[in-house]
């Protein structure tokens, strides 16, 4: 591990945060990862899986062969950060065959805000509201030549999702409430994490964080944000990447790319809302909690400031007594 050299320019620079790699294993089979790797509760990068002919065959032709002009709902962004607090970007419907030699190429002929502007797809189900993105039925064509890895019980499969992104995209900083693998089939992305502890520097809207440049933050508007331990990896053709639930991630596709996204239920199905698509709407015990805590503000604005402090100071202490765990980090 070693620290990479310090940013230099105006106010709110600041120096690159050391970078921790992730650890790497190679041919793990399922009885290996669930005994050795998944109990860490670490991200890790997995090499050397068999992971079928989509490696092969997933060329952007063979895509728009396979597909057709079946259109997609996609974003389409002027530039190559997107930010999904902002929503510096629109949504365009498109054929498929039309969206992915769009997402593969630098320039357009024909375009929607400008002629460098980037493509990204992340497949939805039937009608997003109540179904679920699943390859099988939005993509049947292409399901059979991925071999997902089996490293969980089939019933507690929850979704399998379609991402293809131009070159240079990169997608906000956020956390999903699901164990999911990101399989790279084809092109090659940097992955940027956080650990879930490391929450209170993100600057948290919701799920996401509002940091949205992670190599030069505006440290006058963040300065918290220099105390995150910034983990990464690039996630090659061929690679998975096991990212646990509540880890914060950050993607940008060095290149032109095919990937899907495993998620899956890792707790007692009860445990999630009913009504998650997308695998990112926080636990039902965890928004009631959130529900009851926003109560109890309001109530503790009924005191006079000096009041309102110290009890506050008592609820925040009385909170990491009651929650805050040693066993994670």
């Amino acid at each position: 591990m070693g620290e990479r050299p310090a940013e230099r320019g105006g106010a709110g620079a600041m120096e690159r945060q050391p970078v921790v790699p992730l650890a790497q294993y190679a041919g793990v089979t399922r009885e290996r990862f669930l005994r050795e790797i998944y109990p860490l509760r670490k991200p890790a990068v997995l090499t050397g899986m068999d992971l079928g002919p989509c490696t092969a065959k997933w060329t952007v032709d063979y895509l728009s062969q396979a597909v057709g002009n079946k259109e997609v709902k996609v974003h389409v962004s002027a530039g190559p950060q997107m930010d999904f607090l902002s929503k510096n970007f629109v949504y365009r419907t498109l054929p498929f065959d039309v969206f992915v030699k769009r997402a593969a190429e630098a320039k357009h002929a024909e375009y929607f805000i400008s002629e460098d502007e980037k493509y990204y797809l992340r497949s939805l189900g039937e009608d997003p509201r109540k179904d679920i993105a699943d390859l099988r039925k939005q993509f049947p064509l292409l399901a059979d030549d991925i071999w997902i890895p089996e490293y969980f019980e089939k019933e507690q499969l929850f979704s399998t999702v379609f991402r293809i992104g131009s070159a240079g995209i990169q997608l906000w900083t956020h956390y999903d409430v699901m164990d999911n693998f990101l399989i790279q089939v084809t092109g090659k992305k940097r992955v940027v994490l956080y650990s879930p502890r490391d929450a209170p520097y993100l600057y948290l809207s919701g799920t996401k964080s509002e940091v949205l440049d992670v190599d030069k933050p505006d440290l006058k508007r963040y300065p918290l944000f220099a105390k995150a331990r910034r983990y990464e990896c690039f996630l090659k053709a061929g690679e998975v990447l096991f990212i646990p639930a509540l880890w914060f991630h950050n993607v940008i596709s060095e290149e032109f790319g095919v990937g899907v996204n495993v998620f899956w239920k890792h707790l007692p199905a009860e445990c999630y809302d009913k009504t998650d698509t997308y695998g990112n709407k926080d636990l039902a015990a965890a928004s009631r909690a959130a529900q009851i805590l926003d109560r109890a503000l309001k109530v503790l604005n009924e005191l006079p400031e000096e009041y309102k402090d110290f009890y506050g100071r008592r609820m925040v202490l009385h909170i990491q007594e009651k929650t805050y765990s040693t066993n994670y980090e």
